[in-house]
This record gives structure tokens, sequence and C-alpha cells, in this order.
């Protein structure tokens, strides 16, 4: 059965915690913990690069990159949006981020260096949703490039949509990018199944899915109530109409008007 209502699971610290008890897609779950100033340190001294998040948030908002440069004078910097800020202590950085945070909680995760085309990170959204028989079904599968300079690709903060296959193809031939898109495919409906175990009432995940330079797919995030327009930039428009089908399906969009409900409309209007 379909479950036509959907839920929105907003907490990013939950939906790790929930993805992490499957083996299978534990491994592809960067290092993420509460962010305090012991975590703050500990994961920089640790991975020089992290990632520090609203726990609850959307479309990047709040989302900071974090470096550790030993042997600058200044050896840490924050990363929003295309602002940078450079501290010479954890201490002071900390104290930055905490008047940032406005005392909503933050997540620390490990940074994952992304692939780039043209000097620009990118990252992949694979879209999983149930399908008319109820199964979890990867429907679509599109790349998101970060506007110069920016550390988040999401589309609200200036990323660009674009087919996946034109960024891999390059790198990997097309059947190389084709079996990449596959593994995609399948990390992306594993990841949607984990986390429905935890929360049933789900019918629609958002993995986005970063490949690293040695092409190791890391879950970033997943989003419960991802955007279904974002396929309609693909050439390929077979697959926007399949995902905004489904969309429609499980009551995560309106179905559209069709002209007779249009004209009739219309003409009670002018009756009035």
């Amino acid at each position: 059965m379909i479950n036509r209502k959907g839920m929105h699971i907003a907490n990013k610290w939950a939906k790790t915690v929930a993805v992490a008890r499957d083996p299978s897609v534990a491994a592809h779950v960067p290092d993420t913990r509460r962010m305090n100033r012991k975590s703050l340190a500990k994961m920089l001294d640790r991975y020089g690069m992290i990632y520090v998040k609203p726990v609850s948030g959307t479309f990047g908002r709040g989302v900071m990159r974090i470096e550790r440069s030993p042997g600058h004078r200044l050896p840490y910097s924050c990363h929003a949006g295309l602002d940078i800020k450079r501290f010479a202590s954890v201490d002071k950085l900390y104290g930055h981020i905490s008047r940032t945070q406005r005392r909503r909680p933050y997540l620390a995760q490990r940074g994952v260096h992304l692939l780039k085309t043209n000097g620009r990170r990118f990252d992949i959204r694979v879209m999983v949703q149930k399908n008319p028989a109820g199964a979890w079904e990867p429907t679509g599968v599109i790349a998101r490039v970060a506007q110069r300079g920016k550390a988040v690709t999401n589309y609200h903060a200036g990323g660009t949509p674009v087919a996946l296959s034109r960024l891999l193809g390059p790198k990997l031939g097309a059947a190389g990018a084709s079996r990449a898109e596959g593994r995609l495919r399948a990390l992306g409906l594993r990841s949607a199944r984990a986390l429905a175990r935890a929360y049933p009432r789900i019918n629609m995940v958002g993995a986005d899915i970063g490949l690293d330079t040695r092409l190791r797919p890391w879950i970033i995030e997943l989003n419960t109530s991802p955007d279904p327009y974002l396929f309609r930039h693909l050439k390929d428009k077979s697959t926007h109409r399949k995902v905004m089908r489904y969309a429609r399906l499980l009551g995560r969009i309106p179905a559209p008007r069709t002209k007779d409900r249009t004209l009739v409309a219309k003409r009670t209007r002018r009756k009035r």
C-alpha cells in the first residue's frame, strides 16, 4: 500500500543515526558528531577539513566549510557562502561559530573532497520514491554543480543541475559513467530502505551523495522532502515525468489541472 501522507524529518542527526544502523550504508556515511568545542577541535585535527551544519535546515543555509592549515599565521578558516574568515586558534573559531549558531544545535561532519568540474565542486542527488506497488525505487539521478567558491551545491544556493553523464563521461567513458550511476542508484536505494526502517511513513528520499577523488561515494545528507522539479533540467524528459508522476501518486505535489476543469472554473467565474 502506498503511504500518501508522507513524512518530513528535519533532524539531520536522527537521520544519520538511523541509516548508520545498516552496515552496507554506514560505510558510506562520513564521521558525523554533535558540534561542540571538543568535537570541532578533534575532527579538525583528524581530518583537516570538516563541514559544520545546522541539525535542522534546508537549502544549504547555515552550512560552513572549516579548514585547518598548520604552519599558517591564521591556520583556521571558515567558509560560509563566498565569505571567508580566518582565525588564530580553535577557541576563536569556535567563538565565531557559536555567535553564528544563535543557540541552534549544529553538527560537525567529516569533509569530503568532492570531485570538481572546471574548478567547481559537484555532488549527486539520487531520487528514491515509493512506486505504485509500494516498493522503493530509484527514479532519477542528477548532478548539482556548486557556484564557484561556494561549499554547497544546492540549487537554491546557486547550484547548477547537470546530467551526471556530462561530468563522469569524460573521466570514465560512457560505459564507466553508466556503471557509476548504477552504483549510486543502488546506494540511494539502500539508504532509503535503511531510513524507512526507522521512519516507516516516509515515501520519498533525496539522497545527496558526493564522490571523492578516488570515486568513493559518501552520503552527505538524506532529504525526506526532495524537490521533484529539479529533474526538469535534464534533457531526457522521461526521468522528470516519472519523478513527477510518482510524486503526485504519493500526494507530495498537486495533480495538474485538466483543460476541462480549467474551462469549468472560467465559466463559473463568468456566471458570477
